[in-house]
């Protein structure tokens, strides 16, 4: 978080016009009325483009396994430094199959995590990604060596989907929703 005062804050339902509450259903329907979709439906054209996007990042019709996507997400909210990606992300991990030890260990550098060569792949595309929006020629190959093409291109496409979003929640000031607990390592409120 990285401030006090959210600067889009997410819409209550009696704030919403019928064209946003249209929108909002799928999210209601998924169990997923987050504060994230309650402050993006602000601008409904985007949310529903979003949405589609969205889906493809995190659903089966992306070639990566969950928990590979998991580390990605995290990995990537830890770059951009995005408590609300963070905090929501943690149980999604868990559910894909992360330990707590492995979440953790995605604050810190490869090398001190464990990790298989394939995991810290992803993880070190992560992080070229965010810092430099470009995979070199090294660090490609040894992705391309566990992933097919499709697979290295959900990475970048999930990296980007995570970096876009975490610039949205950071700027907006989402606050974080009650169900999740801020990691105190991206609270950056002053």
């Amino acid at each position: 978080m990285r401030t006090n005062t959210p600067r889009l804050p997410p819409l209550r339902d009696e704030e919403m016009n019928a064209e946003q509450e249209a929108i909002m259903a799928p999210f209601r329907k998924l169990g997923a009325d987050f504060a994230v979709s309650r402050a993006f439906v602000r601008h409904p054209a985007a949310l529903q483009a979003f949405r589609v996007w969205a889906t493809h990042v995190m659903s089966d019709s992306n070639p990566l396994r969950p928990r590979e996507r998991e580390i990605l997400a995290l990995r990537t909210a830890w770059r951009v430094r995005s408590g609300y990606e963070w905090s929501r992300h943690v149980l999604f991990a868990r559910r894909a199959g992360l330990r707590d030890d492995e979440i953790q260990a995605l604050k810190r550098p490869i090398a001190e995590g464990g990790w298989t060569d394939a995991d810290a792949a992803l993880i070190a595309s992560a992080d070229a990604l965010v810092a430099d929006h470009f995979v070199p020629d090294d660090l490609w190959g040894r992705l391309a060596a566990h992933f097919d093409e499709r697979q290295c291109m959900d990475a970048i496409f999930t990296v980007g989907h995570f970096t876009m979003l975490g610039m949205f929640l950071n700027t907006a000031g989402v606050p974080i929703d009650p169900d999740v607990t801020l990691d105190p390592d991206l609270d950056a409120r002053g």
